[in-house]
């Protein structure tokens, strides 16, 4: 039988800093996220700044999960698996971060525009 934690207020700083942590990851990347960028790459560069901040991306190795993040792009609803797909104009993508920090969890995305998108897709990102 397993019981509900009960957190204290130690915990929720560890949680707070936990989710502060996943938003900086993705306030990082910004910058990067452009057309010709792989979404591998956006996982290696979120995964090392996850490790320079003493945390590790809790999606990987989970139940046989081989990457860091997932990055969907476009279409794809959730999960899609970060890969050699090169980001294009007008492209899509939602980048979800998930961080182990000092055994919390910290788990935010954000969908970010590729250069010249539609006023269709902006609209659905809105």
């Amino acid at each position: 039988m397993s019981s509900i934690k009960k957190y204290n207020e130690s915990d929720f700083v560890k949680l707070r800093k936990a989710g502060q942590l996943a938003a900086m990851a993705l306030d990082n990347i910004k910058d990067k996220i452009l057309p010709g960028i792989s979404t591998q790459r956006i996982d290696e560069i979120i995964k090392n700044f996850l490790r320079d901040h003493n945390a590790y991306p809790a999606p990987l190795f989970y139940r046989g999960y081989p990457k860091s993040i997932c990055t969907s792009i476009n279409h794809v609803v959730c999960h899609g698996i970060p890969s050699d797909r090169v980001l294009r104009d007008g492209d899509a993508v939602n980048v979800d971060v998930t961080v182990v920090l000092d055994e919390h969890y910290g788990d935010t995305s954000r969908m970010f525009s590729i250069g010249n998108t539609s006023v269709k897709l902006n609209n659905l990102i809105d």
